[in-house]
């Protein structure tokens, strides 16, 4: 059994998560599932995740990005930490 990671966030991704949160109704459940996606896997270690760490991305700008449906949200590890930077929609245009 992995052990848990602790999850935080910053005040951009707070701000982000409000606004968005109005207009998609679906967030709330998302972000909760994104939570217990991060606490127990954040690397992605048993493969059951949609989980990538980005390429040319710096430490403090979301390395890693998980994506739940058309959601995405980019955090970054620190030893057992994850902070949480950003979360956003994928364009309905994306991949077409």
């Amino acid at each position: 059994m992995m052990s848990s990671f602790t999850v935080h966030t910053t005040p951009h991704f707070d701000r982000l998560l409000r606004g968005l949160g109005k207009r998609h109704h679906d967030l709330a459940t998302l972000y909760a599932r994104a939570l217990e996606i991060l606490t127990e896997d954040p690397q992605n270690r048993t493969r059951r995740f949609h989980i990538i760490k980005l390429e040319g991305i710096l430490r403090g700008e979301g390395q890693w990005r998980l994506a739940l449906g058309r959601w995405r949200f980019r955090y970054d590890i620190f030893d057992r930490e994850v902070w949480l930077f950003r979360c956003g929609l994928r364009k309905e245009d994306t991949y077409r």
